[in-house]
């Protein structure tokens, strides 16, 4: 990262915490928001490098008929299997990164925050200026998971331990904003963070 960069705060949570809730707060008070998830997509339309490598890898059962990428099929194939899981990852993680750098050398704001879900997991983004965790508690993730995707509660158990632990998470924290109220809540409590990260 080059030192004229903005100030940059990677936001992360565990799944259904509400990360895209708080995002989408932060761009409504004018704050530059680059999402690792839509990224993750954008690396592996068709005719891209990112799709290229995974075919390469993995062969054309991979992909639709009309040459998109069948993220049913690729989960098939890495499901319970970390040898293949890593090698996506090692392919996708530096496309993904080397395009939130881009992105982040491009924002005019004082700073900005770059949503990364798995930022727990990966060692890629010691170059973050600082951390913020929305939290909430495993019981209410389960909670908002089953309501939100219509699943079975052993499913959703197994999506929330697929995550590092809670503890986890919150110790790489600089801040944490705890997300169990109401969105009314959330808002006031990111407009406090947003008067601070202006400052920084």
């Amino acid at each position: 990262m080059n030192s004229n960069k903005c100030f940059t705060i990677g936001l992360t949570g565990g799944i259904a915490s509400g990360k895209s809730a708080a995002s989408r707060i932060f761009e409504e008070l004018g704050c530059a928001v680059i999402d690792a998830d839509i990224i993750a997509r954008d690396v592996v339309k068709p005719n891209s490098k990112g799709l290229a490598q995974l075919v390469e890898q993995f062969g054309m059962a991979i992909l639709t008929k009309d040459r998109h990428l069948n993220r049913k099929k690729l989960r098939e194939i890495v499901f319970n299997n970390s040898k293949k899981l890593s090698q996506i990852n090692s392919i996708l993680h530096p496309l993904i990164q080397s395009t939130i750098i881009d992105k982040v050398r491009k924002v005019k704001n004082s700073y900005c925050i770059i949503v990364i879900p798995l930022l727990c997991e990966s060692s890629h983004y010691d170059w973050l200026d600082r951390i913020l965790v929305i939290d909430v508690k495993p019981e209410i993730q389960m909670q908002r998971l089953l309501m939100r995707d219509s699943i079975t509660e052993n499913l959703a158990k197994k999506m929330i331990q697929s995550q590092c632990p809670r503890e986890q998470r919150l110790a790489i924290a600089n801040d944490v904003i705890a997300n169990e109220k109401s969105l009314t809540e959330l808002s006031i409590n990111i407009g406090r963070l947003n008067s601070l990260y202006k400052k920084l």
